[in-house]
């Protein structure tokens, strides 16, 4: 029945989106291109992709060539209009992905606006050193002309199989994914047979100018919150963790959990969700009654309990979050790194 009443919802959604497109594809609406190259890394479905992730490995690797600047809508945030993030800012005002990429890289420039070409021309006038700017989230924006855009792909969620919004989790056109040069597809299984791979490839590149990876995530012992509180830890299968996640896919979160530890009890939020005093409670009285567990948060999550001042000490000394990165399968991600510098580049 639920079906069939989100049915026409979709496909007003589909005709809207369809329409804007029409705009763009015959100047109606005008995409600007900018004298500086940008790399949008986006998708075209809802929740986690691995956008974050594969933001953080572009900057690493591209701050080694270029003055690099990552600009972001800042999802979630409080705030409108331009703003530079800073390593003090709240998430609420800046949005958590800017903010977790701002700690993690705190020379890169972040910027958050939700009118992108108004956000890179303030980019342009105030920090002119910068030659490289990643958009984050922004494939179906349009009104920014990328030099390259790299969509990531969830093998969970092969788009050919999926419907639009609400009856699915498309957010934007499969025939849109012509513009893509790259096509990153995130969450394979462990192993990923050549065959399958094979059948993605052939569904997504139709181009000669496109190219497709593979990758999954890769795990790392998790770390402490707080540096100064929470102590490096010895994990062990038996540890009893409590798992808290508010991201838009907790699915692999909780798996990569339930693998290698004792998970007693799992905390699923919606996506960027706001922590109040309440779930801090909430903490407290699962930890009370569980004095040997610990809690363990994405990554994303962590940078959200950065105001100590709410969080007792007696919960900062036991929590931990998950860091992650991506691990390309059969190729190199420095093979994928240098032909996107190519590109840069403009050969």
């Amino acid at each position: 029945m639920r079906k069939f009443m989100l049915a026409p919802l979709a496909a007003l959604y589909k005709a809207g989106v369809t329409f804007r497109h029409f705009l763009f594809d015959h100047g109606f609406l005008k995409s600007v291109r900018f004298n500086i190259p940008i790399i949008c890394i986006g998708n075209i479905t809802v929740g986690g992709t691995g956008k974050t992730p594969m933001a953080e490995m572009v900057i690493s690797y591209m701050t080694q060539h270029h003055k690099v600047a990552l600009l972001s809508r800042g999802y979630g945030r409080k705030t409108k209009g331009y703003l530079e993030v800073k390593t003090d800012s709240h998430y609420r005002s800046v949005g958590d992905e800017p903010l977790q990429i701002k700690l993690k890289f705190p020379d890169v420039t972040v910027v958050v606006c939700e009118k992108r070409v108004e956000g890179i021309r303030r980019i342009r006038e105030e920090h002119p050193e910068v030659d490289l700017i990643i958009m984050d989230d922004g494939f179906q924006h349009r009104f920014v002309e990328p030099k390259v855009n790299i969509v990531m792909i969830d093998a969970t969620r092969p788009v050919q199989h999926d419907k639009m919004m609400p009856a699915g989790s498309l957010r934007d056109l499969p025939e849109q994914l012509y513009r893509a040069h790259y096509f990153i597809v995130t969450k394979c299984p462990d192993p990923m047979v050549a065959l399958d791979r094979s059948i993605l490839k052939k569904q997504l590149v139709q181009y000669a100018y496109q190219s497709i990876y593979f990758t999954r995530y890769e795990s790392f012992v998790p770390r402490p919150i707080f540096h100064d509180e929470g102590k490096t830890k010895n994990f062990v299968s038996d540890q009893e963790v409590i798992a808290l996640s508010g991201v838009g896919n907790p699915k692999p979160f909780l798996k990569t959990l339930r693998d290698h530890y004792k998970v007693i009890e799992e905390i699923t939020l919606d996506d960027h969700h706001v922590y109040k005093m309440r779930d801090v409670h909430r903490l407290e009285a699962l930890l009370k009654q569980n004095p040997q567990a610990v809690v363990i948060t994405t990554e994303k999550d962590a940078v959200k309990f950065a105001n100590r001042a709410k969080v007792p000490s007696t919960l900062r000394q036991k929590m931990y979050y998950q860091p992650i990165n991506i691990t390309f399968i059969g190729d190199s991600a420095t093979d994928f790194l240098q032909k996107l510098e190519d590109n840069v580049r403009g050969n």
